[in-house]
């Protein structure tokens, strides 16, 4: 058995000191720690903690199924000249490396929650700084210079010369990914993850350095452009962020839109100085972008028979059908899914087009930023409940839903054969999206929805040797091409895990309503008397 608390080495980490007298089944107690500033959160933690333990730090009971996620977390750090910087996408020995042996920066997302909770915070500050750094460097692709503001996709650690030792950061700013799309996403993670860094250590001096300042200013420079968009969403290629193939996701995917809103409310916490320039845009962009997800992408049951009644060819200031969709367009399947109780933020908005379907990522960042009203948010987990066959299934979480399937998928994926129906991007079941799904139900004071997915998971990940996807409409089936040890399904696990052992570390992921916390409000839910 590995015990769980590991250091990079001891001397480089502070240990984070972990309550182990909270009660998981207490839902009162769990509701009052749901909103708690870090500050506070930090006070009270560290005196429930040397509560009957002879003053010093109470060690929380671990599992075997933990043990052997934090040794496989542990396998997965990179070290660049001495220090470590991330941690590779999977190590699976059985499968050829293509370019799962880089760091990406969506990937490291969950691994360095995972650290900042454990209270090793190092290996995030270092993976900050390089990447600003790697920003830096003039990207081509095919002749044609990317803006300056884009971070990499991904990188990798280079020995130039073994026989010296030296060693250089290689980074893919898309030049050289599959289907050759730059990441838009990859900025936008990074901002929210210096956040967080900044949220866990209470000190905004890294945040404050040259170096991440510019780093800020020169994406928002790029985000915040102006051209020919009539919308305040980012515009979009397909492939473009966590599903990187094709998937009919062009447009104004909601999984950007909610990073993007979630990364500007980040921004002003973190800006100073000259970066202030950007203020008054940012809070115009961020009331712009709020009206339009609001108006055009928030489906319940009475906007969807509103949408079924809609006319056509409107020509107008006043017309209600202003993206000119057509009804008939409205696949079948919605009707069904629909509940008379919860709703959800459509895929995609466009003209004479609404993706009708489920993303799960975009609209849990939509809760977790705020971006949702609280009447929105609860909704969502609403249907979360209410759907709990279609979207949780026997293996957590479906990325998207429905599936294409025969000609549909011919036409929108290209007959990707990694994309087919159930599988991968395409309906396939992601143990990473689980720490999601329980920062939103611990957020809304439901955590026993994430502990029931948990509880699921917990059957078969460990044994199933964490894969990166399961297959399958009910998700029972490890993934035809997925990669084993897949590093962000065992971070992902761990950070679910934390987060329901101590609900006050929500604070690290999550932005509260308009600048204040706000009081949590319990509803009755679906499968919870």
């Amino acid at each position: 058995m590995v015990n769980a608390s590991f250091a990079i080495p001891v001397s480089e980490f502070a240990e984070l000191k972990i309550d182990t007298n909270y009660d998981s089944s207490n839902l009162e107690q769990k509701t009052k720690l749901r909103h708690i500033e870090r500050h506070k959160s930090c006070g009270v933690s560290k005196a429930i903690l040397s509560d009957g333990c002879g003053g010093q730090p109470c060690q929380p009971h671990q599992t075997l199924e933990e043990d052997a996620a934090w040794e496989a977390l542990k396998k997965s750090i990179v070290y660049f000249r001495g220090k470590p910087i991330g941690t590779v996408a999977a190590i699976d020995k059985s499968q050829g490396e293509l370019n799962y042996d880089q760091v990406f920066m969506r990937d490291f997302v969950p691994s360095a929650l995972a650290f900042l909770m454990k209270g090793e915070p190092l290996i995030v500050k270092n993976f900050l700084v390089e990447t600003a750094r790697l920003q830096s460097r003039e990207k081509t692709v095919d002749l044609f210079k990317l803006g300056q503001g884009v971070m990499p996709a991904s990188f990798k650690v280079h020995h130039s010369d073994p026989t010296k030792k030296t060693e250089i950061l290689l980074a893919d700013f898309g030049e050289i990914a599959i289907g050759r799309v730059a990441p838009v996403d990859s900025g936008l993670w990074w901002i929210f993850l210096l956040n967080a860094y900044t949220s866990y250590t209470v000190d905004k001096s890294l945040a404050d350095t040259p170096d991440c300042q510019n780093a800020m200013c020169l994406i928002l420079k790029l985000w915040l452009s102006e051209g020919f968009d009539t919308s305040p969403a980012l515009l979009c290629a397909d492939g473009c962020s966590m599903i990187d193939r094709r998937m009919g996701i062009y447009g104004y995917p909601i999984e950007i839109q909610a990073l993007f809103f979630m990364a500007l409310r980040c921004a002003l916490i973190l800006l100073k100085g000259s970066g202030n320039d950007f203020v008054s845009q940012i809070l115009k962009r961020i009331k712009a972008l709020r009206y339009h997800l609001h108006s055009y992408y928030w489906l319940d049951f009475q906007r969807l028979n509103d949408i079924y009644r809609y006319k056509t060819e409107e020509y107008s200031e006043t017309a209600l059908n202003k993206f000119n969709v057509i009804p008939e367009s409205i696949p079948d399947w919605i009707f069904d899914f629909m509940p008379s109780r919860g709703g959800y933020f459509i895929g995609n908005v466009s003209p004479a087009r609404m993706d009708f379907r489920w993303f799960c990522l975009g609209n849990f960042i939509a809760i977790l930023s705020s971006l949702a009203t609280g009447e929105q948010a609860e909704a969502i987990l609403d249907l979360v409940e209410g759907r709990w066959e279609e979207l949780i299934g026997q293996m957590p979480l479906k990325i998207c839903y429905p599936a294409m399937e025969n000609q549909e998928w011919q036409i929108v994926t290209g007959c990707d054969p990694k994309n087919t129906r159930w599988s991968y991007h395409n309906g396939g079941s992601w143990p990473v999206l689980l720490w999601l799904l329980v920062a939103v139900s611990v957020k809304l004071g439901r955590p026993h929805i994430g502990r029931n997915a948990l509880e699921l998971m917990e059957r078969r990940l460990a044994k199933d040797d964490f894969p990166e996807y399961y297959d399958g409409r009910a998700g029972r089936y490890v993934g035809k091409q997925a990669r084993k040890f897949q590093t962000w399904s065992v971070a992902g696990y761990l950070v679910a895990k934390m987060l329901l052992d101590d609900p006050t570390k929500i604070g690290i992921v999550s932005l509260p309503e308009d600048g204040h916390i706000r009081e949590p409000v319990l509803k009755r839910s679906n499968s919870f008397p």
